[in-house]
């Protein structure tokens, strides 16, 4: 948690209301999103017990699965699902628009628009990803065949799930995350993980404060929770009789008929409320105005929606299980590549998020003093255009002389540090040399060198292009990593094989001969007042009579 932030929450706390710490949105908001509240069954592995889905307040529809034991009815809730998510999907795929690569030399077509899943928290995004797991390997004939839209729908709800854990992705978005990386509120990382809670200090009820609209959202009776875990209590006095009652009713379908409606009855009371909490927190996001960066990372969305959607038409196959290491490595890369970029691009986007960077010295604000927007630099095999600007700033500045900063207000733009010069109340003047972002002429363009009076931000965060890194091919890999083991080769030739040995004949068994004298009584036999052999079997009560010349335990000993 940064300074920032812990100060936010301290706010919050006092004030009794949570406090913004963003100026805009960061995340794309669908016009259409599809809105997806699940509930699992307690006590099993993530079997669907409910789901409530649509794609406005009053166009919810509830599917529930009276036994959610019973694999045939849980593959009959996915069909059913399927049905909902997979035309909302279809609905993204009408229009198409060119986008220019390769410099102009070439043109690729992706939709102009993509599907947004949102859930009320990160276990949604855990469930549809378990979901998605369980059903895109079935089969659709053989043994225990499945409808044809299960696994379709399951290579989906993985490549959502996949888009989740990606920097700056709006594919698929927990409403409970979405709504603290904007506000900060007075309760624990853990507690904002509670829609209701979270709700409760971004708007409290009349004549509530946060903190207590969110104590009074722990209620369950009140606030059932948001999924997909249900209340150990609804369980227990609610869940449990109706799915029994369900079950006994098998041959009465007047009974089953009742006991379904009131499993149906009880499901509807545990999911709307979630359901209208969902709708709440998006008409709070939809108030917020988006960030200049936004528009480019929903794009991004929708190149990997056109991308997954192309390779289904193509009958790709699904998702595999795991990665191997090259694909986990190059994943991996691009994860952090998009988490750096998407950090940049909030700071660049939103001076509250710029001002945790100043806080921690990567980034100052200042006034331009003087400027000298003519400056040639003549040093080199020809003259260039290199503006020479001084901003006075109050702020600590950490960087040294030689290092490149970076305005929000011209990204192409680059400044080096060139004098740092401590003044008098604290100041400092820095000296900047400008390059990039002037054209190619030694005239600046009006606007693209600061003037004096302008306040300036300046940072080391760059918007520059990363480059992708290089990764091997897995053919290329150790066995280790997925490659082909190295074919054997001797390092020096075979041996000619032995001449076999002729076998020895055995050799006759000694018998010991048993030396003069009276028997010695020894152990049982003493105490039965019997005589023992004196010699070798005296010396070995234990050895077996007349045991086996060669030695083989498995035969009897007699």
């Amino acid at each position: 948690m940064s300074t920032l932030r812990a100060l936010a929450k301290a706010q919050a706390l006092a004030a009794g209301v949570a406090q913004p710490v963003a100026t805009v949105a960061h995340l794309h908001l669908s016009t259409r999103p599809l809105v997806l509240v699940p509930l699992a069954m307690a006590g099993e592995a993530n079997a669907p017990l409910a789901a409530m889905v649509g794609t406005a307040p009053d166009d919810a529809r509830l599917l529930i699965v009276p036994q959610p034991r019973n694999r045939d009815q849980r593959f009959a809730f996915a069909a059913e699902l399927a049905g909902i998510v997979l035309p909302h999907l279809e609905s993204f795929r009408g229009v198409a628009e060119a986008v220019a690569v390769d410099r102009g030399r070439d043109v690729r077509y992706r939709y102009v628009d993509a599907p947004q899943l949102l859930v009320p928290n990160p276990a949604g995004i855990t469930f549809l990803r378990l979901l998605g797991r369980s059903t895109r390997f079935r089969r659709t004939d053989g043994d225990y065949p499945v409808h044809p839209a299960v696994p379709l729908l399951g290579r989906w709800l993985t490549f959502f799930a996949d888009r989740a854990e990606h920097p700056g992705s709006a594919a698929l978005v927990a409403l409970t995350e979405a709504l603290t990386l904007h506000w900060a509120t007075g309760q624990s990382a853990v507690e904002d993980q509670h829609l209701p809670a979270v709700l409760g200090w971004l708007d409290p009820p009349p004549g509530l404060d946060g903190a207590r609209a969110a104590a009074l959202a722990e209620d369950p009776t009140r606030c059932p929770p948001a999924g997909p875990a249900t209340d150990p209590e609804f369980d227990n006095k609610v869940l449990a009789p109706a799915i029994a009652a369900y079950t006994e009713a098998a041959d009465d379908a007047a009974a089953r008929e009742c006991a379904y409606a009131e499993l149906e009855r009880a499901l509807r009371g545990q999911l709307a409320p979630t359901w209208e909490l969902m709708w709440r927190g998006v008409g709070l996001l939809s108030a917020l105005p988006p960030g200049a960066r936004v528009a480019a990372r929903w794009a991004g969305d929708r190149d990997a929606f056109t991308a997954y959607a192309e390779h289904v038409d193509a009958d790709g196959g699904p998702q595999p299980r795991r990665d191997g290491a090259v694909a986990a490595a190059v994943r991996l890369h691009r994860l952090e590549r998009a988490a750096t970029s998407y950090a940049v691009q909030r700071a660049y986007d939103d001076p509250l998020v710029m001002a945790e960077h100043r806080l921690t010295g990567e980034a100052f604000v200042g006034d331009v003093t003087l400027a000298d927007p003519r400056r040639i630099d003549d040093t080199g095999k020809r003259p260039v255009l290199r503006p020479r600007i001084q901003v006075v700033t109050t702020e600590p500045v950490t960087v040294p002389v030689g290092a490149t900063l970076y305005s929000p207000t011209r990204p192409t733009q680059k400044a080096k540090v060139v004098f740092l010069t401590p003044a008098a109340d604290g100041k400092t003047e820095v000296v900047l040399e400008l390059s990039g972002g002037m054209g190619r002429g030694l005239t600046a363009p009006p606007g693209t060198v600061p003037e004096v009076g302008e306040r300036l931000c300046l940072t080391t965060l760059s918007e520059a292009f990363m480059p992708a890194g290089a990764f091997p091919d897995p053919a290329q890999t150790p066995w280790t990593h997925g490659g082909p083991p190295d074919r054997f080769v001797p390092d020096q030739p075979p041996v000619a094989p032995v001449a076999p040995v002729a076998p020895v004949a055995p050799v006759a068994p000694v018998v010991p001969v048993a030396p003069a004298g009276p028997a010695v009584p020894f152990g049982a036999a003493a105490l039965a007042g019997q005589a023992v052999p004196s010699g070798a079997a005296a010396a070995n009560p234990f050895a077996p009579v007349g045991g086996p010349v060669d030695g083989d335990p498995a035969e009897e000993w007699a």
